[in-house]
């Protein structure tokens, strides 16, 4: 054992017996991923009562044995820490919830190798993160764009990742926008049930597309505005840009959209005016189990004062 590892003693319930090796251990130790629990496997850091390396996952556990399991200190991410300063609206030893400002990247990735939230994350939680799959990093479990301004969990461990992952895949989590489009939606509240996915035409844009996610959007007119609206969009599902396509598809593209957007865009005069040039869109609420605690967590963002700018220069 190298300085710094930590070690867990496990001992396989009656309940176990039989079932893979890797799941097993991820049964009795909630707070350390399957995932992770496989590659220590497989990396040699999981030991029976002699000392003999367990080197394969998926054999079957026998309920009563014991395994001595090894977990080294997490690595870092590769991702440098940034001091950016941050608008938080909770946290604790298991998550973090961020009011994400418009203009931030959520994560890495060619063109925006830093100054993104990741690399906020990395240095405000320094210390914190519990090593998400062996790597010292904060876990993304969805994203915003750029442009879009409002709020988004990360956790901070693996028990909290996964649980927040599953809720995501299961679309239980509540997530509302507030978008300023083009035109007044009619009916005032609705429902786009379309797919999106990658635009056959243009591999950088979404589309709804026979062959792509299913995807929904619940809209629903908040204020009509000068040849506009103030709507609220809740989301079933999360595909990229969803909000985006799905109101443009019905004929309310955002204002300000530089992609979905067409060529003469709604209330164009203003937007000039104002310099506004990102999509009116805002993450305001979001709601969701607290993976470890199982308590119900429910957060609001203030429309920010760019939009709110916007709403007001388009008002009767």
């Amino acid at each position: 054992m190298q300085s710094g590892d930590a070690s867990l003693q496990v001992r396989i319930g009656s309940g176990a017996d039989g079932v893979r090796l890797d799941r097993a251990l991820a049964d009795a130790l909630p707070d350390v991923s399957r995932e992770r629990l496989k590659a220590l496997i497989l990396q040699g850091h999981v030991t029976d009562e002699r000392h003999r390396p367990a080197t394969d996952p998926s054999r079957k556990a026998v309920a009563g044995q014991a395994f001595h399991i090894t977990l080294p200190p997490p690595v870092a991410s590769g991702n440098e820490a940034q001091p950016i300063a941050l608008s938080i609206a909770y946290e604790d030893e298991h998550l973090i919830v961020v009011d994400k400002p418009a203009g931030m990247v959520v994560h890495p990735a060619v063109g925006n190798a830093d100054g993104t939230l990741v690399n906020a994350l990395l240095h405000h939680c320094r210390g914190q993160l519990s090593g998400i799959g062996g790597v010292a990093r904060p876990g993304i479990v969805h994203r915003i764009d750029k442009d879009t301004s409002g709020l988004l969990v990360a956790a901070k461990s693996d028990r909290a990742h996964e649980g927040l992952a599953r809720q995501f895949a299961a679309h239980s989590i509540e997530r509302r926008y507030l978008a300023i489009v083009g035109g007044r939606p009619n009916p005032a509240s609705g429902t786009v049930d379309a797919p999106v996915g990658r635009s056959p035409a243009n591999r950088k844009k979404m589309a709804i597309v026979a062959g792509g996610k299913r995807a929904v959007t619940h809209y629903r007119l908040l204020a009509p505005l000068a040849d506009a609206a103030l709507v609220e969009c809740r989301l079933e599902t999360g595909r990229t840009h969803q909000v985006r396509v799905h109101m443009a598809s019905i004929g309310h593209a955002l204002l300000g959209d530089p992609v979905y957007a067409n060529r003469k865009p709604a209330c164009r005069e203003i937007l000039a005016t104002l310099g506004f040039q990102r999509q009116a869109l805002h993450a305001a609420h979001l709601g969701f189990i607290h993976p470890v605690t199982s308590n119900a967590l429910a957060f609001d963002s203030e429309m920010p004062s760019d939009m709110r700018t916007l709403r007001d220069s388009l008002m009767f």
